[in-house]
């Protein structure tokens, strides 16, 4: 494996292993207060939910631990790098189109098999949409400055994508365990199998589009948010089982890309060409 400019800078494979400990150690941690200490936390900081700056606290640990980490090995210069990854926009048309249609088609193939999906729009004034789509863009699309800014490339120095994948997958839907037992999240109205499958399959699909993207953060930003989408109806567990087999489809049809680590996105800093 040729040298790359973080391996010289001292983050490496094994960088994983303090990234893991704070973002489970911070994520968990504060998700065990609210769960149970409710009352008093919510004295002190508001009801749970988006509001909560102690639950956005533990939403955001593994973007925090990717921060730290990155400006730890790299100090302000390197962290600057990290995040212009931010700019990178160009992928190919086909995962543009996954993007943009694709994944709000599965979320409603999904509530067709599961009943109608003709239900009301949820919002009413149709306005009041917008605070709850700024609140998505700025809530679950920060984790990926973790689970892709730094563990994906990270796993992938050491293993092929879809190998990568299925480690960061598991470890993602294991991360969200905790939620299920929260009262008022959104986790704690499903079952966590169907997740930690979803979990699993949403980051294989995730992953050769953003080696596609040279480890763009704005795509894998981007995906969390279309996921997150407020307006989509809720499908559970079949938009999990379509994107099962989306996953299956995509693999077969970039076999080549998934199973060997040529193209691999392998450095947590901008790329230089």
């Amino acid at each position: 494996m040729a040298t790359t400019e973080s391996t010289r800078a001292g983050i490496s494979f094994w960088t994983l292993i303090p990234f893991f400990a704070i973002a489970f150690g911070l994520g968990w941690g504060i998700v065990t207060l609210l769960i149970f200490f409710p009352d008093q936390t919510e004295a002190i900081f508001g009801p749970m939910g988006y509001t909560n700056p102690l639950f956005i606290l533990a939403v955001y640990s593994p973007g925090l631990a990717g921060i730290f980490l990155v400006w730890r090995h790299y100090g302000a210069s390197g962290l600057s790098s990290f995040l212009r990854r931010l700019t990178l926009w160009w992928m190919p048309i086909a995962w543009w189109i996954f993007l943009v249609i694709c994944v709000p088609a599965v979320f409603y193939l999904g509530a067709a098999i599961k009943g109608p999906i003709l239900d009301p729009f949820p919002f009413s004034p149709w306005y009041a949409v917008i605070p709850a789509l700024a609140t998505g863009l700025v809530i679950g699309p920060v984790e990926e400055l973790g689970w892709r800014g730094v563990a994906l490339p990270l796993l992938q120095q050491r293993f092929a994508p879809l190998w990568s994948s299925l480690i960061l997958g598991s470890i993602w839907g294991l991360w969200h365990l905790p939620a299920f037992f929260l009262s008022g999240s959104p986790q704690s109205a499903w079952s966590f199998g169907p997740y930690f499958i979803g979990c699993i399959a949403l980051s294989i699909i995730l992953t050769p589009m953003f080696n596609a993207a040279r480890g763009s953060l704005l795509i894998a930003c981007l995906y969390h948010f279309q996921l997150n989408g407020p307006i989509w109806p809720d499908a559970q567990p079949w938009d999990t089982l379509v994107f099962a087999i989306a996953a299956v489809v995509i693999v077969m049809l970039n076999r080549r890309m998934m199973l060997t680590r040529e193209g691999a996105v392998t450095d947590v800093l901008m790329p230089s060409k």
